[in-house]
């Protein structure tokens, strides 16, 4: 382990000095924290984390390295990684490397050996809180300074950022392992499983298990960009459309909003995350910034349909605002840590979504019902 330092500077003041653990550099953004235990190479390959410090309360990280087969996309997103004490020694028959050898490949500056508990409860009694992490500045008026004047994620369209260049097919399921919870999809969740249902699938930040889902529960699944016209969309006479997980604020993200509202009442839609963000502000209803987000693979949601608790995964700094719902959006679940919308759907069109990551599986499998239900609404 090198002896580097590091350096992390809020925009409140508080500056900490620890050990460098990734890229050398500097990176800032909205300082985050997430409450998982493990999943920290999914965490940090989201394209979901772009514009954020991925902060973990969990003190002790990347016990079990990194499996390059875990990755949620091709390359990682956090801005900068912060946790209390990273593994020496990664024990698992899976891994590739260790957890710090992957973050200097892949660019991340990182910082260990600081006081994340105390981070962790500035960002809840103060809010949202912009940051920097450092290993080439090491002074403080410097680097709160840069603090300060760093972006948040507030008015940004980061899917545009983050989104594939061009459209692609995606036709990898799940391994055999995989528990088939999925009744009458067609498919037997092999890779390269054709499916019988054409989905176009925005990709505003998409998860590779968000696709693979979608292809085990019998989806032909087409991928586009985020600025992907209605018009392209309907050319491609699809089943269904599906709208993406993604990073940075909803409203922000015109071209996006501008191709669903033009999709809503001609397919079947389904939004997770950003995509239910997206999709709410287009049948009226608003969102705004949360004080410190859900980031966290343990979080309570009700769904009101069923009467059923699940314990979902999430990343959002965003939601959407109960009060402006419309007469016509019907409130499905909600949070039962501090009751915000946790999903939605229209009254009279087949278009519904959650903010929550179905595909995580935490539970493990509380919510990966959801894509069959997907699929009931298309085939109904």
């Amino acid at each position: 382990m090198s002896d580097k330092k590091a350096y992390l500077a809020t925009e409140n003041g508080i500056f900490l000095e620890g050990r460098a653990i990734g890229a050398d550099g500097e990176k800032g953004g909205d300082l985050v924290f997430n409450t998982a235990m493990t999943g920290y190479h999914e965490i940090l390959t989201d394209p979901s984390y772009a514009g954020q410090v991925v902060l973990m309360t969990y003190p002790l990280i990347g016990n079990y390295g990194i499996a390059e087969e875990d990755a949620e996309s091709e390359k990682a997103w956090a801005e900068a990684f912060v946790v209390k004490e990273l593994s020496a020694i990664p024990s698992n028959f899976r891994a590739t490397s260790s957890l710090e050898d992957w973050l200097r490949r892949s660019g991340v500056v990182a910082i260990e050996g600081i006081d994340t508990r105390r981070l962790t409860r500035a960002v809840r009694e103060e809010g949202c809180l912009r940051c920097v992490v450092s290993t080439v500045d090491g002074d403080r008026d410097s680097l709160v300074a840069k603090a300060q004047s760093t972006q948040s994620t507030d008015g940004q369209d980061l899917a545009k950022v983050v989104t594939c260049s061009d459209p692609y097919r995606w036709n990898e399921a799940y391994p055999e392992s995989y528990p088939h919870i999925i009744e009458g999809a067609g498919t037997s969740g092999t890779a390269g499983t054709k499916g019988d249902t054409r989905v176009v699938a925005y990709d505003f930040g998409a998860k590779r298990n968000i696709l693979r889902s979608l292809v085990h529960c019998g989806f032909d699944v087409t991928v586009v960009p985020a600025q992907t016209p209605a018009s392209e969309v309907l050319g491609m006479d699809p089943d269904a459309v599906f709208l993406s997980n993604g990073p940075g604020d909803p409203a922000a993200a015109k071209p996006s909003i501008d191709a669903v509202a033009d999709l809503v009442g001609k397919k079947p839609i389904f939004g997770i995350c950003l995509g239910h963000q997206i999709l709410s502000i287009v049948l009226g209803a608003k969102t705004k910034k949360m004080p410190f987000g859900h980031h966290g693979a343990n979080h309570p949601v009700r769904d009101l349909v069923t009467g059923r608790i699940e314990i979902t995964s999430q990343n959002h700094s965003f939601a959407v605002d109960e009060s402006t719902l419309p007469d016509d959006l019907e409130l499905t679940h909600i949070n039962l840590n501090d009751m915000t919308v946790e999903g939605v759907r229209h009254k009279k069109a087949p278009v519904f979504s959650v903010q929550y990551h179905p595909e995580a599986a935490p539970g493990p499998l509380d919510t990966a019902h959801l894509f069959n239900r997907f699929r009931e609404t298309v085939k109904g």
